[in-house]
């Protein structure tokens, strides 16, 4: 067994509980998540040669789940963007906190994913870039501009002052 094959199943094992908690956010349920990391994971150990070490392996298979529950998403529909299918996605359950889930669905969608991955996913900056293919400065810069909306709608809404 080569060391790549070791270090994803390290990954999965120490990560498992992150993965599928962070899918819930695109598919809507924990069973579903489930299967979008079960197959993430086992993509990445398909494709493990297109690994090129130029970021973390666990930011490379962030990719890829985002990537399969995304696309488990679209059931046979035509092709659409990455804006298009987060706007699709389901927010992680908030049903303690009704205010925060509507003040992120008010969000652009790609500044709901970057929120998504680095508060519900607990991605860093640099692993937020390398999944979705930005500098680590858009990725700071939309995360800045996703707190000031954050911030601004729940003062609307009377939850923060």
């Amino acid at each position: 067994m080569d060391s790549l094959v070791r270090d994803i199943e390290e990954l999965y094992r120490a990560r498992y509980t992150a993965f599928r908690n962070g899918m819930v956010g695109f598919t809507g349920d924990y069973e579903s998540a489930r299967d979008v990391v079960q197959e993430a994971f086992a993509r990445a150990l398909r494709d493990r040669e297109q690994y090129r070490a130029e970021g973390s392996l666990a930011a490379w298979v962030w990719r890829i789940a985002v990537r399969v529950a995304l696309q488990s998403r679209r059931n046979g529909r035509e092709k659409l963007s990455l804006d298009e299918l987060v706007a699709e996605a389901p927010l992680p359950p908030c049903d303690h906190d009704p205010e925060l889930a509507d003040a992120l669905q008010q969000l652009s969608p790609r500044r709901r994913l970057l929120v998504f991955l680095h508060y519900f996913a607990d991605l860093s900056y640099s692993e937020i870039a390398d999944v979705c293919g930005i500098s680590e400065g858009t990725v700071a810069a939309t995360l800045a501009h996703a707190r000031s909306s954050l911030e601004t709608a729940l003062k609307k809404e009377g939850v923060t002052q």
